[in-house]
């Protein structure tokens, strides 16, 4: 069996089984029976397929987990994910959350728990991943990894600290996001990509070959419904059958399936430690396709051939992750109303007449006697703003972690105060390096490539020799 080693105490299976179908077959309300149910995990577990990957939010999925973990009483790989609300949480909050997992799982030490943040804009999410890290310490936790994270963010929390071994995202042919930026880093960072999506929720099969396009609404799970909108938005039904007739031709040839093809393809990429196959345990299983694709190799003119098709696609919109926090929503309701009720303002603020202060309460806000940001009336203003966050610096060494920071920082007290960040008009901003004004610049073209403020780069002194770039914005609402 093909593993990968993640880190010095965690081998997966490189098809690992998703276990989120759970969640859609009790979206009727009717519970599966847990012992059952996790019985009918034996056949991926016997053939070696010993990794299997969960969330909090994904029905009694972590409950079957824990109790076949128990029952067979031997090596096994349980994934999970905690996915909790967006804002801000204390300590005994986040050991609670944690606490709730080794239970439904039945161990002591979660082998990889992995992190999903909501609004980088709230920088609370660095809070939380750096707790973990110390539940980590203390032995709750064996790895920490996260969830659809993109990569600047990604290595924002790798300079706080946080020893990240993996971040579990979209990747298919479909979704082509993470074959650039996203490869590079986690390559340089040492991270495994857990591809999912790599069936686009049943897509990829034979089955759908000169189909008519269906509608959302009659799809008959939350997978396929997901994954249609992201056939749509890579370019639409006619594009996606000329993928399959691809995929179809180099079946005909070496007698592998689509499903195959597909699983294959994303494999052999760089920096993908494995992929992840869901299953709807007790209704239908592939543990043998499954094997079977582990002994493929595609050859070089078949994957060029797939490549050249890809190119007809338009790329997914954003970052990877993005479709979680930024329209387009591709969830399988098009929206996050089955995710969460509300986002919390990132800062504190204080209201005075017709004057707003968003606070994000460092020491020196309070020392020297100034805010983050006002607004008044529709005009909102913010101080020049640096990577700290509490006592940390953010990307020590690194303009571009920095100054990716500070955008997020100045979003966050925009955001408080009832703006956007496409509200900004005006940005000045400073760095002490005169070297590091094309990174810097760079990260601002990527951030701010929609809204095109005017703007000023300035090289100065900036007060402390860690601060490699300051910035200041001023929005105008409406």
């Amino acid at each position: 069996m093909d593993h990968y080693k993640l880190s010095p105490s965690l081998k997966i299976s490189r098809i690992i089984t998703g276990l989120w179908q759970v969640a859609d077959m009790e979206k009727n309300g009717q519970m599966l029976d847990v012992p059952q149910t996790a019985g009918y995990m034996n056949p991926y577990f016997d053939k070696g397929f010993s990794t299997f990957d969960m969330a909090d939010h994904y029905g009694s999925s972590e409950l079957i987990a824990g109790h076949f973990k128990k029952e067979i009483n031997t090596e096994v790989q349980l994934l999970t994910k905690w996915v909790p609300k967006p804002g801000k949480l204390t300590r005994d909050e986040i050991r609670a959350g944690i606490e709730e997992r080794l239970k439904r799982l039945n161990t002591d030490s979660i082998d990889l728990l992995q992190y999903h943040a909501w609004n980088y804009a709230d920088a609370s999410y660095l809070d939380q991943l750096v707790y973990l890290t110390d539940l980590k310490e203390e032995g709750l936790i064996k790895n920490i990894g996260v969830t659809n994270f993109d990569s600047a963010h990604l290595r924002m929390i790798v300079s706080a600290g946080v020893p990240v071994v993996s971040n579990q995202i979209c990747y298919s042919l479909l979704d082509q996001r993470a074959a650039s930026e996203m490869t590079k880093t986690c390559l340089e960072l040492d991270i495994g990509i857990l591809a999912f999506g790599t069936l686009a929720g049943g897509f990829f099969s034979e089955k759908w070959i000169g189909k008519p396009e269906p509608s959302i609404d009659e799809l008959e799970n939350w997978s396929l419904m997901k994954y249609k909108r992201f056939i749509d938005q890579a370019g639409g039904w006619v594009k996606f059958q000329a993928l399959l007739s691809t995929l179809e031709e180099i079946s005909s040839r070496t007698g592998w399936s689509v499903s195959q093809i597909a699983m294959s393809y994303i494999l052999d990429q760089p920096a993908v430690a494995g992929i992840i196959i869901g299953a709807r345990l007790g209704e239908s299983e592939h543990v043998s396709d499954n094997l079977k694709t582990l002994e493929m190799n595609l050859s070089i003119a078949d994957k060029l051939l797939i490549k050249d098709t890809l190119q007809n696609f338009s790329k997914i919109p954003g970052d990877c992750g993005d479709e979680y926090r930024v329209p387009p929503f591709l969830t399988a309701s098009g929206d996050l109303s089955h995710h969460i009720d509300e986002m919390p303002t990132p800062f504190e603020v204080e209201k005075k007449g017709n004057v707003m202060k968003a606070f994000s309460r460092t020491t020196w806000e309070t020392e020297f006697g100034y805010c983050r940001a006002t607004r008044v009336g529709d005009r909102i203003l913010v101080s020049g703003t640096t990577a700290s966050h509490g006592d940390i610096l953010i990307g020590k060494n690194d303009p571009s972690v920095q100054a990716h920071f500070v955008v997020d920082k100045i979003e966050g007290a925009i955001l408080s105060l009832g703006g956007k960040l496409e509200n900004v008009v005006r940005t000045r901003i400073y760095t002490s390096k005169v070297e590091n004004w094309e990174v810097i610049a760079q990260v601002l073209g990527q951030r701010f490539r929609h809204i095109r403020p005017t703007n000023t780069l300035i090289q100065a002194n900036l007060i402390g020799d860690e601060f490699l770039v300051e910035m200041e914005a001023e929005a105008i609402i409406g």
